[in-house]
């Protein structure tokens, strides 16, 4: 127990900006079997956030709690993942080449395709979110339960997806320059199993009041795939970023087939 509480306050300390006890740093032992948690993680951010878009609204518009939620979010992890992103779009929208992609990506200075797409991302990630709470409040008397079940599942499940491209493909990097390089290394069935079990528990709660929420696993991980695809055509297997990445755009189509299940099916 107390190996697998260090190995969990590794993952903490990793993903977000939460303080951890002062004994924990980043082993390359622990942080490789941190991924086990890494959608556990979500359950805590989407809670962080969910708790700050629900105070706010005891006072703001929906819309304007949807903003203070998506700001603590980004707090809490540090903008770890919208970070990966932006130097996704960097990389992939500059680069013609495996090097040159490598490079541009682990240049810390956002570009024009990075400010462009963190920018179309958050006003998804708002708009999505927004109109699905509206919507939820309209249609029934629990729906700040499914609020905060779908903050929660959103955040699993997308960070499940992204940790699932290291059960299945390289790391492209050769050095072991990059932060992210000890996650890439062997996993046991234990990883793999805790990775799944987090990262799908909360949308099993969610789709107890919407059973067809359950179909929303099949545009993420289509998603996830095609990604996954993209990485390995390009650079021969993925970086911390493109996790990165594949998390907040599984984010962001996991929010828009919810809506999507809710208005139609």
């Amino acid at each position: 127990m107390k190996k697998e509480l260090h190995i969990f306050f590794t993952s903490l300390m990793f993903y977000t900006r939460i303080p951890c006890p002062k004994n924990i740093d980043h082993h390359p032992d622990y942080l490789n079997k941190a991924t086990r948690y890494f959608p556990l993680i979500g359950w805590i951010v989407g809670s962080i956030s969910f708790l700050a878009f629900y105070l706010f609204s005891l006072f703001l518009s929906t819309e304007i709690a949807v903003i203070f939620a998506l700001v603590i979010s980004v707090l809490t992890t540090g903008a770890f993942h919208e970070d990966g992103f932006a130097d996704v779009c960097d990389g992939f929208g500059g680069g013609w080449t495996k090097e040159k992609i490598l490079i541009i990506m682990k240049d810390s200075a956002i570009g024009a395709y990075g400010a462009i797409g963190i920018v179309l991302l958050f006003l998804l990630k708002f708009k999505l979110l927004s109109e699905s709470i509206l919507i939820f409040k309209a249609d029934n008397s629990i729906a700040i339960l499914q609020v905060f079940l779908l903050f929660i599942s959103a955040h699993a499940l997308s960070r499940l997806a992204a940790i699932s491209i290291i059960f299945t493909h390289e790391y492209s990097r050769d050095d072991a320059t990059s932060k992210s390089k000890p996650i890439a290394k062997n996993h046991t069935w234990k990883e793999i199993f805790g990775s799944f079990l987090f990262g799908l528990i909360p949308l099993f709660a969610f789709s107890y009041f919407h059973y067809q929420f359950l179909f929303a696993l099949v545009p993420v991980f289509i998603s996830r795939f095609f990604l996954a695809r993209y990485f390995q055509k390009w650079i021969d297997g993925y970086t911390g970023d493109c996790l990165g990445a594949t998390q907040q755009v599984c984010e962001v189509v996991y929010y828009l087939s919810i809506l999507f299940i809710w208005k139609f099916i």
